[in-house]
Order: C-alpha cells, then structure tokens, then sequence
C-alpha cells in the first residue's frame, strides 16, 4: 500500500472534511481510498485501499478542492478516464506582488467575467484562488484554458483571448470557422 501526501491550505481543510466528514468519506468511497488529515498542519495522507488506478486521481481530488474546488467538480476526476486537474501558478509567471495582483484581476475580468468566459467556451471548470489558476477538464479544455491565460499573462488584448476561446469552442463543438481569416484556407 503506497502513501502519498498532499498539502491543503489552512482555510480549504473544512471543505476536505466536509459537513461531518461527509466529504472525505465520500473521496473515500469513491476513490478507494483512506485520507488522514491533520488539520493542524493541512497535511492529507492517501492511502489506496481499492483499485489503485481509482487511487490515482485522489492526490489530484483532494489538490482541487484544496485549490477553491467544489467537492462535486473535484470528484468529477472520476467520471471519465481523460478528465483532468491542472495547476497554473502564476506567482512563477509574475514579477512581484502587485503584478500578482493586476494579472489576477485580468483573468478574474470585470465582475468574473473573463473567468465566466474561459468556464462557458472551454468547457472546463476554472478556478482562480491565492496563486494559482485551476483547471479540471478534458484534454483539449484544459488546454484551451492553459494557452487562454498565458495570452492575458502575456499582456494579450481580452478581445484577442476570447476571439481563441470562442475558435476553440467552435472547433471543440464541431462548428465550422466562417471567420474571413479561415476563408483563404478554404
């Protein structure tokens, strides 16, 4: 039996425990295995007690919910073999603090609305909280996710990032590109 360790900041242990411990007893029956959580340090011990393959998503359960995810989306990661939890961190990707904050407040948008947008034309779920972007997707909406906010990360126009999220959505969706750029390709 393998252990892995995983780290939750201190004000998302609760939503790891849940009401009663309604929640970990639910990541427990579903992914198969036993959490031992040390709220005192957000330290959580996984131990795989059924099919390790089950047991495999549960590091990545709990780094989601750990990361401003709902119980709900985190174990979503069980659904469907391709779905999948991404970490940006943008601390890594900003000079400083201030930086942090107005490159934050970029993929945040006005009112949630970039964030909204990235959410509806990739169809992934996005989370943003602390230092990190989260992402749980398939494949190909996590990735239009990632290459979405590293364009506003690199100081693209929001106009320019939705017009890729709205030729991805379409793409994803089976839409043809009627755009006159795509006319010459045709």
């Amino acid at each position: 039996m393998s252990t892995q360790h995983v780290k939750v900041p201190q004000d998302r242990i609760g939503a790891v425990i849940g009401e009663g411990g309604e929640t970990m007893r639910e990541i427990e029956r579903r992914a198969e295995v036993r959490l031992d959580i040390d709220s005192e340090s957000g330290s959580v011990a996984i131990d795989t007690v059924g099919d390790p393959v089950r047991g495999m998503m549960a590091p990545d359960i709990v780094r989601a919910i750990g990361r401003g995810f709902t119980p709900e989306s985190a174990l979503s990661l069980l659904e469907h073999d391709l779905r999948r939890f991404d970490l940006i961190d943008l601390a890594a990707k900003t000079r400083n603090r201030n930086d942090l904050q107005r490159q934050k407040g970029r993929l945040i948008g006005e009112n949630g609305r970039t964030r909204q947008l990235m959410e509806e034309l990739s169809g992934a779920e996005v989370v943003i909280k602390g230092t990190t972007l989260g992402v749980i997707g398939q494949p190909e909406e996590v990735e239009a996710v990632r290459r979405a906010a590293g364009m506003i990360l690199d100081g693209a126009p929001h106009g320019a990032v939705y017009s890729f999220l709205e030729r991805k959505h379409n793409e994803l969706h089976g839409v043809p590109d009627l755009s006159p750029e795509a006319e010459g390709s045709r």
